[in-house]
């Protein structure tokens, strides 16, 4: 635990309301915390236990439909809940910075990353454009992004999902802020990528004497970068240590439950046996490319009815991409992808209906993938209506069904909207959506990086239970490998476009791997609060980003 310091952020009695139902409802209940210069104080409990709430208020903000509606939050000697809002305006983004969990959605898709980037420091009068700029470029290096002089003058969807996670990072940092919240900043990416960027966020705090909030469902990363851990539940304080005793002896059931999930394991299943089963999906030899830019290279593999096979590898190996081919929305420069022993038509425009019915996907950003002015009970009966057919009561009926299935109680969330839900809850309804078109093929983009642990387990328990109800056939594009042991039956690694290895899972996880394989493996925090400054002196600062993503 850092040494104790002047007191930057002081939070008493915090009071947050929501309004649902046409009345204000309280969601945070007299939560206090103190932060000092240097500190970091980690904020973890499950979806929905307000943890970005109380994220945001530490900045004087409210989300639309919230508002701050008692207690104290003093920053600096300033009590934010009395500062006029321009003064707040003035303090965001030059003293109090936000790393937001979703970066493709706080990203402005018609501006160049380094235009955005360069924004606060020259509108704060820190930096001319040009200073700015060689700062930014120098933030892309500290971060291990690829051709940092370069990156930032593409489009946000011109990089890969961690790409713009880390490009974020760089842009809260921009400013040089006494207080940055980090919310959920390293969800989006991979392993590798994770480590680089927690061990530059840390080199951060230390050199700047930066004090931080960082949100997170990840216990293990939490354990490498809080001093003081604070435990939520339903917006209420469960209880608050020093990393190393949170970690060693916490005190409340609630805490030791979250301690001891990822119990959840199924037995892994083989392929058929009889030599006529065909693949649900047969990826044959296929390439890929953005324009002239080559990025996927002679990929195959097979996925069986029944099975789940597990596509893993660092932010920009082609594990979407490859995804996208097999939906039709890239289609293939080589090669050919197989339905039930069919070629599939190349072009997502030119398959039938029921082809398009059998394959579904999840995706990762659930932010960006629901639309926010539309009804979760509409998001997820269009699928329904236009697959199946159904009308009126009996759409409502299975609307019902498959809210009940992912654990949203239908008479609370049928008439929401998507803003209106935390991560966690946004993302169950991308799987109810996906679910109510009755696919035999369902691919999983990330779809468990969003939850906390509690509700992560539960979805894979969910999904686990409905393929063996009906044989669904998964996809699980992940970066996270305690899900590929606890749901996957074959594994797929790919690096830089191609499949470097492949197999049952038993043979992935046991020695000797693949070098990347094992660089994957060994980069897995652990619940060691002293993991992460051991693998750095291991692997050295040369050795850090050396499997940097393409």
């Amino acid at each position: 635990m850092v040494p104790r310091k002047d007191v930057l952020l002081r939070v008493s009695d915090l009071r947050i309301e929501g309004y649902s139902d046409e009345k204000w409802v309280e969601i945070v209940h007299g939560v206090d915390l103190t932060l000092h210069k240097g500190e970091v104080l980690g904020l973890i409990g499950e979806s929905g236990a307000g943890k970005s709430t109380i994220g945001l208020a530490a900045m004087g903000f409210a989300r639309d439909g919230c508002r701050i509606s008692g207690g104290s939050i003093e920053f600096d000697g300033m009590e934010l809940t009395t500062t006029p809002e321009s003064d707040l305006r003035a303090l965001r983004g030059s003293r109090i910075a936000y790393v937001a969990q979703s970066a493709a959605a706080s990203f402005n898709p018609a501006h160049r990353i380094i235009d955005q980037h360069t924004e606060a420091p020259i509108q704060y009068r820190i930096q001319k454009r040009v200073e700015a700029q060689e700062d930014a470029m120098q933030l892309y290096e500290r971060l291990r992004l690829p051709n940092p002089g370069e990156i930032g003058f593409r489009y946000p969807h011109q990089v890969s999902g961690g790409q713009l996670q880390r490009a974020m990072t760089a842009m809260a940092m921009a400013c040089r802020p006494d207080l940055i919240i980090f919310d959920e900043p390293t969800t989006a990416l991979d392993v590798t990528t994770q480590i680089e960027v927690l061990a530059a966020i840390r080199d951060i705090v230390d050199q700047f004497n930066t004090a931080a909030i960082y949100i997170t469902h990840d216990l293990a990363v939490v354990a490498q970068m809080a001093d003081t851990i604070k435990v939520l539940l339903k917006g209420e304080e469960v209880e608050e240590a020093p990393t190393e005793q949170m970690l060693d002896s916490p005190k409340e059931d609630y805490t030791k439950s979250l301690w001891a999930v990822r119990s959840f394991q199924r037995p892994q299943k083989q392929r058929p046996s009889e030599p006529d089963t065909l693949p649900i999906v047969s990826v044959q030899g296929i390439d890929a490319a953005y324009g002239k830019t080559k990025v996927l290279d002679d990929v195959s593999f097979d996925i069986y009815p029944g099975m789940t096979v597990a596509v893993v590898g660092e932010s920009g190996s082609g594990k979407s991409t490859t995804a996208r081919c097999i939906t039709g929305l890239l289609p293939p420069t080589k090669g050919q992808i197989l339905f039930k022993g069919e070629p599939l038509p190349p072009r997502y425009q030119d398959r039938s209906k029921d082809q398009l019915r059998q394959a579904q996907m999840i995706y990762q950003m659930a932010d960006t993938a629901l639309n926010p002015k539309i009804r979760i009970s509409e998001i997820i009966g269009r699928p329904a209506q236009f697959y199946g057919g159904l009308r009126g009561a009996k759409l409502k009926n299975r609307v019902d069904e498959l809210l009940d299935l992912i654990e949203l109680e239908p008479s609370k969330f049928y008439n929401r909207y998507p803003p209106e839900l935390s991560g966690g809850q946004k993302q169950r309804v991308g799987i109810a959506r996906a679910l109510a078109a009755d696919p035999s093929f369902i691919i999983c983009d990330e779809v468990t990086s969003a939850l906390d642990q509690l509700v992560a387990e539960g979805i894979l328990k969910l999904l686990d239970r409905l393929q063996q109800e009906f044989n669904l056939a998964y996809m699980f594009i992940t970066h996270d490998l305690a899900t590929v042991r606890s749901i996957a039956d074959e594994v797929v690694v790919m690096q830089r476009g191609k499949v470097v290895e492949q197999g049952p899972k038993d043979e992935m996880f046991t020695p000797p791997h693949h070098p990347y394989t094992d660089l994957l493996l060994s980069s897995v925090p652990e619940m060691d609060p002293n993991w992460l400054t051991t693998l750095l002196e291991e692997r050295g600062t040369d050795a850090i980003g050396e499997a940097a993503d393409v």
